[in-house]
């Protein structure tokens, strides 16, 4: 029967090694669940269909069962009542019917067993599941870290590279450049201003030297008197 196939291939071996092999462990993992799944949904559907046949063997059984007991009756009463002919063909047919009975007993038992035996190996599937599903969201936890520590570890590997040494060296480089540009920038409008300081200085120095010499010129004058 090819409905538990999954359940004996699927061991934690074969689970792993599929792992190996797939490029993304989540969406495996839930696709052997999504299996696992449908293989207990056909299982129940066998299931179902054992039991049934369980149950209608054992109705079979009952009344074989009854009518075997009710031509025994039968027979006992017709023979109560003088009729041994009646009495013998009821016990003629008592003994088809316990012929039928034998027959249903065996069918029964045997569909029994093949139900029980299904049903164990169903509560085997479903244990099964529910194992997988408890290993799955480890797994799947395992398989997020990884991801992200393998992110994480890309990212942390451009940091500190020749390329990157050799950018913050030459942006290095390039704002001594724009500091010394200002810097001289700032030199020349400095010496522009000092020439022109000179100059206005020069208008100064005269008006200040002609109002001393007419102090003088004053001083002279109160001295002579």
């Amino acid at each position: 029967m090819g409905i538990f196939k999954r359940l004996r291939d699927l061991t934690m071996a074969s689970i792993n090694d599929l792992l190996d092999k797939s490029e993304d462990p989540v969406k495996m993992l839930n696709q052997f669940l999504r299996d696992m799944e449908e293989d207990i949904l056909e299982a129940e559907a066998a299931v179902a269909k054992q039991i049934a046949i369980e149950k209608k063997f054992k109705q079979q059984t009952e009344e074989a069962q009854d009518l075997v007991s009710r031509r025994e009756e039968q027979a006992l009463k017709a023979l109560e009542q003088g009729n041994e002919d009646l009495a013998r063909r009821a016990l003629q047919d008592k003994k088809e019917h316990q012929v039928r009975l034998d027959e249903f007993k065996n069918q029964h038992a045997v569909a029994k067993t093949n139900a029980d035996r299904l049903r164990g190996q169903l509560d085997d599937m479903k244990d099964e599941f529910n194992k997988m599903k408890s290993k799955k969201d480890l797994l799947v936890a395992r398989a997020e870290a990884a991801k992200a520590q393998k992110h994480i570890n890309q990212a942390m590997s451009g940091f500190g590279t020749d390329n990157a040494a050799k950018g913050f060296d030459r942006m290095s480089e390039k704002v001594l450049q724009l500091e010394a540009e200002a810097e001289a920038s700032n030199d020349i409008r400095s010496s522009s201003r000092s020439l022109d300081d000179e100059l206005s200085q020069l208008d100064k120095t005269g008006g200040v030297e002609d109002e001393m010499a007419a102090l003088r010129a004053k001083l002279a004058e109160k001295n002579k008197i």
